[in-house]
This record gives C-alpha cells, sequence and structure tokens, in this order.
C-alpha cells in the first residue's frame, strides 16, 4: 500500500475548489472473487471517520491502447470534491484497464447484436470487490454509501445498484451515463439505444436506492432525445430517479463531471439530489487543514 499525504497538493487540494483541503491519497490493490486483485486510488479526508464512501466508476475509452494507458487521474479532480464533503472515495480500476490488467472482461460485441448484459455483469464483479472493500475499512461509515461513475461507468453503477443490490447503499450519481457512443462515427447517437433501454428497464424494476441521471445538452456520445428515452424506461418501473440536462459544456458535454471547470455545474445538483433524500454532502470545516 502507497500512502501520499497531501495538503492542498496540486493534484488533489487545488481541484477542490481552490480551498485547501488535508486529504490522503492510497494505491491499492483489492482481492476479487476471480483470483486477481483490482488496481485502485483511495482519497479520503484526514481523520478517523467514520466517512461515507462513494465508489466512483471510470468509463470505456475507444481503443485498445487507451484502455491499457488507463488510470485514476482523469477523476481526482471530481473523487476531490467528493472527500472535502465527507467521503472516502474508491476509484477501482476494472479487468482490461491500466494497472488491474487482464483481459477486457466487459466486451459487449457488435453493435448489430451487443451483449450489455453480459459486459454490465462483469464489469459489477469489480465494482463490487471495490465496494465490498470500501465498507470494510474502518474509517468507513458501511450504512452510507453511494455507487457513482462517468459514462460507461455511469451504467455499471446503475447496474450493480439494481442487480446485485450491495448493503448500505444510499444512491446512485450517474454522469453522462451511456454505452455504444461514438462521436467520431454517429455524434451524439450511440450504436445500439433499444439493447440497452431493456438492461435499464430491469433495473430499474429492481433498485432500491435513488438515482440521478446527469447530462450536458452537448454531450457527443449520447444526445438529449437519447437519454430521455433511457430515463423514461429506467423509471417505468417505478425506480425513485431524477434527472438533469444541463446546458452546453465547452466542445463535448460529455467530459462536464471530470473537467476541472465542470465542477461548479455538476456539485449543486448532486447537493440538491442528496439533500432530498437527507444525505449528507456539505464541505468540510477546512479551519483545521489551513493551521497546519
Amino acid at each position: 500500500m502507497v500512502v501520499i499525504r497531501a495538503l492542498c497538493a496540486a493534484a488533489v487540494c487545488s481541484t477542490a475548489a481552490g480551498s485547501a483541503f488535508a486529504q490522503i491519497q492510497e494505491a491499492v490493490r483489492i482481492p476479487a472473487p476471480g483470483g486477481y486483485t483490482v488496481a485502485a486510488t483511495i482519497l479520503r479526508p484526514e481523520g478517523p471517520g467514520p466517512f461515507g464512501a462513494v465508489i466512483l466508476n471510470h468509463g470505456v475509452p475507444v481503443s485498445d491502447s487507451e484502455r491499457a494507458g488507463a488510470s485514476s487521474s482523469d477523476l481526482l479532480a471530481s473523487a476531490a470534491v467528493f472527500a472535502q464533503r465527507g467521503y472516502v472515495v474508491v476509484l477501482p480500476l476494472r479487468r482490461g484497464f491500466g494497472a488491474t490488467g487482464g483481459g477486457f472482461a466487459e466486451y459487449t460485441g457488435s453493435c448489430s447484436h451487443p451483449d450489455y448484459l453480459g459486459g454490465e455483469q462483469a464489469a459489477a464483479e469489480d465494482v463490487m470487490a471495490a465496494y465490498e472493500y470500501a465498507r470494510a475499512l474502518p474509517h468507513v461509515d458501511p450504512r452510507r454509501m453511494i455507487l457513482a461513475g462517468h459514462s460507461a461507468g455511469g451504467m455499471v453503477a446503475l447496474f450493480t445498484a439494481g442487480v446485485r443490490q450491495p448493503e448500505g447503499l444510499v444512491a446512485v450519481l450517474a454522469f453522462a451515463a451511456g454505452r455504444g457512443g461514438n462521436p467520431a462515427l454517429h455524434p451524439g447517437v450511440p450504436c445500439a439505444a433499444e439493447p440497452l433501454a431493456r438492461v435499464l428497464d430491469m433495473v430499474g424494476r429492481s433498485i432500491k436506492a435513488p438515482a440521478m441521471f446527469h447530462y450536458a445538452e452537448n454531450d457527443q456520445y449520447f444526445n438529449p432525445d437519447t437519454t430521455r428515452f433511457w430515463f423514461e424506461r429506467f423509471t417505468a418501473g417505478g425506480a425513485r430517479a431524477e434527472y438533469v440536462l444541463q446546458p452546453p459544456f465547452g466542445d463535448d458535454g460529455h467530459y462536464v463531471f471530470g473537467d476541472r471547470a465542470g465542477i461548479r455545474y455538476w456539485v449543486p445538483a448532486v447537493e440538491s439530489f442528496l439533500a432530498r433524500y437527507g444525505i449528507p454532502f456539505k464541505r468540510l470545516d477546512t479551519s483545521a487543514a489551513l493551521s497546519r
């Protein structure tokens, strides 16, 4: 285990709205049921807690080389926001990504015959390994767990919540959630929206925790017509959920969640959503950090 103590380090605290805040960053290997280990980064506030925990899941790059070089760095800015608000954040790299290595377990096949169910099931194995690892940490409150993710990571967060129904889960935060998008080939229109809608329909009938779907108008992977369609299929079975469509962000709103400049757009939506369910999301007191 590698532990990095950081007080306003450039990679950590400067991303959390610019204020000094003491956080601890760790690199860990998490045992998974299949005999392999999942590489993960943990970002947490200083102190004994107990803190809530967020399992924050990454998306899926288009190319094999990008998957092999994947790291948690793209989501560290967002993770720092959660840590500053009293959460331990675990960022697992699923099989086939970065330091975890191995085969690409969640491959969904061709657009003409996609196996989204199989892909989500494989991805959920690694998410659950990280989830149970986080619940067992001594500074985590196992009754205050959140599943979150960006793009394909948002989809697996929703899937894991509905199909695996993990103990202690209080909310799901899905940012730009979806699969099958490729802006270079078909901007805004994923290649197999209906097969994914069938998975969301199934998940929406079984999920217990409330979920937030967050998108930007100019998402080049999933346009508003598609994401509203997915949301309607998800909620048709009675799931408690909220759809947030924010104004355009940059050249491609798909990346508002991972961009430092996007923090001021998605944080208010998360604050409002979690407040409706009585889930704490207030910034921790930074006076102790500033006095050191």
